[in-house]
């Protein structure tokens, strides 16, 4: 394989204005820069990205930990940041934490390792551990995604989760029912206690009591939403109509209801969050908060090359506002 020296004995240049060239460090004549490509070309050289990086301090890559890819709104989220980065010219680097602090903090290690240009973490709350390692990023740029900390030093892009509690919850009042629980995410992280708050303020407009018999805890899985739905049914009465704070649990529900000899949404309507893909195939389709999921991350991937750039700003809280989706999962009350 070539190396610099034998292009510029090729162009007829030194090796510091082949170096120039490369990493346009310096202004070279277009002549000159032309007898280099070519003397490039000519001996199929290929300067080494990492010794480039070296020498500019920037990679053209982008690090992003994700709490779990398989949760196909994280998937989707993913795919977006994906898309954006390459119409930019940077590659994604991508980590699943699967929600443990350890591996989150080895795949961090491991990005500063490659010398990535910033990091975008998705999901972040509940790891802690990672927030304490931003004092050894030092200059890093860092854009958290849907869930975490406020913080001077990071931007925080989420969803305005209170919003879609409130669409979801008021569409089911909408529809004359009456009798409404929620399956909700884990108390511990901020969307399912905004969606609730959500759910609660629409109850309470409408003059409608909150039964806390009917708000089941989940945490954010299919296995969770079957779960909160058997429990919900095995009470001596059940709500007419559900929220149900993800479409993963959602399915879940979906299931259960199915498993006991329930129809949806004749005998129960359900709303769910996030409108994945899969939402639309269900039996019936999902009615769902829709999360502009490009968006989001088109916003992470656009204030964290602000950051890398050097762009000062003065908002580090960025929230995008979900709209509701209308399917077949909702019925009015009572039920034709």
């Amino acid at each position: 394989m070539a190396n610099i020296k034998e292009v510029a004995a090729l162009a007829g240049v030194s090796t510091t204005t082949v170096s120039h060239v490369i990493n346009e460090t310096r202004f070279v004549a277009e002549e000159t820069r032309e007898r280099v490509f070519a003397a490039m070309r000519d001996l199929n050289y290929a300067p080494s990205l990492v010794a480039r990086s070296l020498k500019v301090k920037e990679t053209n890559s982008i690090g992003m930990l994700v709490t779990t890819s398989s949760n196909p709104f994280f998937a989707e989220v993913v795919r977006g940041v994906e898309r954006y980065c390459f119409e930019q010219g940077y590659n994604l680097m991508l980590g699943n934490t699967e929600g443990q602090a350890e591996t989150a903090l080895s795949y961090l290690k491991m990005m500063l390792r490659k010398r990535v240009d910033g990091l975008l973490i998705m999901c972040s709350e509940g790891q802690q551990e990672v927030f304490n390692q931003l004092d050894w990023l030092k200059n890093l740029p860092v854009v958290v995604m849907d869930w975490g900390m406020e913080s001077k030093d990071v931007d925080l892009i989420a969803d305005n989760s209170h919003r879609g509690g409130y669409l979801a919850t008021r569409h089911l009042i909408e529809l004359g029912h009456t009798d409404i629980g929620c399956i909700t995410g884990p108390h511990s992280r901020a969307p399912a206690n905004q969606r609730q708050a959500g759910f609660e303020q629409a109850l309470q407009e409408a003059g409608l009591t909150v039964n806390q018999e009917w708000i089941q805890e989940g945490d954010f899985d299919c296995a969770s939403g079957f779960s909160a739905m058997q429990r919900l049914l095995a009470q001596p009465k059940r709500p007419s109509a559900l929220f149900i704070f993800n479409d993963m649990m959602a399915m879940g529900a979906i299931s259960a209801a199915h498993q006991a000899g329930l129809n949806i949404p004749q005998d129960i309507s359900i709303v769910g969050y996030d409108n994945v893909a899969l939402a639309q195939y269900l039996s019936p389709p999902l009615t769902t908060i829709n999360q502009p999921k490009e968006e989001l991350g088109r916003l992470a991937v656009t204030r964290l090359l602000a950051r890398i750039n050097g762009v000062r700003v003065d908002n580090h809280l960025i929230t995008v506002d979900p709209d509701l989706v209308i399917r077949q999962s909702c019925a009015p009350f009572p039920a034709p």
